[in-house]
């Protein structure tokens, strides 16, 4: 451990699919000292997004306002003798994110010319306007003697990097040629912060690059020219390989810059760190054990793993969302799994409920704020009072039963084509009795996540529970650790995402020399342990068995 005389502080910053989010962290004791959000303007107002397509884009401008206004609350609602010392910032974001960049590194919705453009702005995570592509490179894989998917559970989804290039380059000849490369969301940022001008200088995190961009140290790094050029020749368009080094997040990327300085209202001497996916600084921050399944609960799931890598080093599991050394904790293999919908689901049906209702409202002869006031009160009770009204329910074997793929399927052996389903309904299933089999269908997708790291030789000792979900719903935790037969341990901290980016930023600062020095320093213990109604568990096996039969027929 480097041990500083002064005070010393460090920012982590959270880029979630509706907002981001900062904290101002002590680098010492883990405090949270201020803390900020920003909600995405044209995301709120459905922008650039089309539903019924798949498409799911998010404009840059969003993710630079949110920026400036989250880090200035930051540094504004703070005194100036810890403004001074804040040492290092760290990001995360969701991924895959990525986004056509011109010779600059610029996101080419942000010229004038490109500045409506869907094509132009960044691919959020759950677009999956690419599914044909990726269909075309999991067969296009089996031609080639290495195995460039394997590091990739086997199967490449169309919410991953180069199925949505490829998309992109196909649909839209503007762009094509205007663009000089591409680049993940977590990787544009530092970049941004440092002053980089220049698209070749874009520093590369091993998380996104490794679990979504197919690259690999085993094979080399990225795949063969031949294997995009073979694929499409459009990749000709672009520079292969589009990058040959990739860095673990406990790395400096550069410091901040004059002009980023200026706006932020900080010093030039902060250090910026490498970024890396949301869910994977969210498992640090939820204080990842090895054989711990960390689940990142909010509108889709991300399931984290690490082992050391003298354990079971060689066993490649199929079907998840990869395995790659360092991608979570420097030094370990990390491994990602996880549900495409999770909170978007109990979201989806809510609307479902409240919109007419609030159509109606906002149709009435009133004023403006009362309608608002109705609403919000809608809004914040119709999750409480269904939740407490499916707790009390009996059900059985025929009770409503449930899919949870309105998303497609991410994990095990992603599917972008399933879609959701509710079976066994009849003239007496009601809003609760359908929204317990929704919340229960989300559960049965975990459980399966489980089991397959199990059959396929990983034990799992227990899950760490993280995000909004595993703070906000006893029903949906409880459930969850009934359908699983496993305790559930949730994190204390309120931001484990942006918590774990801080942690990074220390290690980045050189406050601590390893991540598992700042984690111990830093993390916050536990809040909750939800044990398991063993009463319970032979009802939901012949449930979930029921869950598995029908899944594999539809």
């Amino acid at each position: 451990m480097f041990i500083h005389k002064n005070e010393a502080y460090v920012i982590g910053v959270d880029y979630g699919t509706a907002s981001v989010r900062a904290i101002l962290v002590n680098a010492f004791n883990g405090a949270v000292v201020a803390e900020s959000e920003y909600e995405y303007p044209r995301w709120k107002k459905g922008q650039y997004c089309n539903p019924s397509k798949n498409q799911f884009r998010q404009h840059p401008l969003d993710y630079l306002e949110g920026l400036e206004y989250t880090i200035r609350s930051l540094v504004t609602n703070t005194s100036k003798e810890i403004v001074q010392n804040i040492k290092a910032i760290t990001i995360d974001t969701t991924g895959s994110t990525p986004t056509p960049v011109d010779e600059t590194g610029m996101p080419l919705a942000l010229r004038d010319e490109f500045k409506d453009n869907p094509n132009a702005m960044f691919f959020l995570w759950k677009d999956h306007t690419a599914m044909k592509e990726a269909d075309e490179i999991n067969a296009h894989a089996k031609k080639f003697d290495i195995n460039y998917i394997q590091y990739s559970g086997g199967i490449y989804s169309s919410e991953w990097f180069w199925a949505k290039l490829l998309q992109a380059l196909r649909v839209d000849k503007e762009i094509r040629e205007a663009t000089a490369s591409w680049v993940e969301h977590c990787d544009w940022m530092p970049f941004l912060l440092t002053g980089g001008t220049n698209y070749k200088n874009i520093i590369r995190s091993v998380c996104a690059a490794g679990h979504k961009g197919l690259w690999a140290d085993e094979h080399g790094g990225l795949p063969p020219k031949d294997f995009f050029s073979s694929l499409d020749p459009l990749f000709n368009t672009l520079e292969h390989p589009l990058f040959t080094e990739v860095f673990t997040s406990d790395t400096s990327a550069g410091y901040l810059c004059s002009e980023w300085a200026l706006k932020l209202g900080l010093n030039e001497g902060v250090k910026i760190g490498v970024g890396a996916l949301d869910a994977h600084l969210g498992a640090v921050g939820g204080q990842i054990e090895p054989y711990y399944l960390s689940k990142v609960m909010g509108t889709s799931t991300c399931d984290m793993l690490v082992i050391p890598k003298s354990d079971k080093e060689q066993i490649l599991i199929p079907g998840i969302s990869g395995q790659i050394d360092g991608s979570i904790i420097p030094g370990m293999i990390g491994f990602e799994a996880g549900q495409s919908a999770f909170g978007d689901v109990y979201d989806w049906f809510i609307r479902l409920l409240t919109n007419t209702t609030f159509d109606f409202i906002l149709k009435a002869d009133v004023e403006e704020d009362v309608k608002q006031m109705l609403i919000k009160n809608i809004q914040m009770n119709v999750l409480t009072d269904l939740s407490k009204a499916a707790k009390c329910l009996p059900f059985d074997e025929d009770s409503e039963l449930a899919f949870d793929w309105f998303n497609g399927r991410r994990t095990p052996n992603a599917n972008p084509y399933l879609k959701g389903a509710i079976f066994n309904l009849d003239l007496a299933s009601d809003a609760p009795r359908i929204f317990r089999s929704l919340v229960e269908s989300t559960c049965f997708g975990s459980r399966k996540i489980i089991e397959h790291f199990i059959e396929k030789g990983i034990p799992i000792k227990g899950v760490i529970a993280l995000g909004g979900v595993a703070k906000k719903s006893d029903f949906v935790m409880q459930m969850m650790a009934d359908v699983i037969g496993m305790p559930i341990k949730v994190n204390k901290a309120e931001q484990t995402c942006a918590l774990g980016s801080a942690m990074f930023a220390t290690v980045v600062a050189d406050i601590y020399d390893t991540i598992e020095t700042a984690v111990s320093a830093l993390g916050q213990g536990l809040d909750t342990i939800y044990e398991p109604d063993l009463s319970k568990a032979s009802l939901y096996s012949r449930r979930y068995k029921k869950y598995q039969e029908i899944g594999a027929i539809i």
